[in-house]
């Protein structure tokens, strides 16, 4: 258990951000499961939309530091490259 008041104050913190990173990993998978779905139905016009949303979403868990650049450029690829070959 922690002794110092910095260190608890450090696991607080640390809860309240494991929480808010949670919840922006969970935003990321929704969106990213939204063009698969479409991917899914065939419907080339509704997954590029969903694509596009998700991008932006994608590239701000990057910026938050919740996903890896590489990870994030690599999902955005593969899922661009599904949408293109639908249609």
């Amino acid at each position: 258990m922690a002794n110092t008041p910095q260190a608890r104050k450090r696991i607080r913190r640390n809860a309240r951000r494991t929480e808010v990173n949670g919840a922006r990993v969970s935003r990321i998978r929704t969106f990213i499961k939204k063009v698969e779905l479409a991917l899914e139905r065939g419907k080339q016009d509704e997954a590029a939309a969903a694509l596009k949303a998700a991008q932006p979403e994608i590239a701000r868990g990057v910026a938050k530091g919740v996903m890896h650049k590489n990870t994030a450029a690599r999902k955005v690829s593969r899922l661009s490259k599904r949408v293109k070959a639908l249609g």
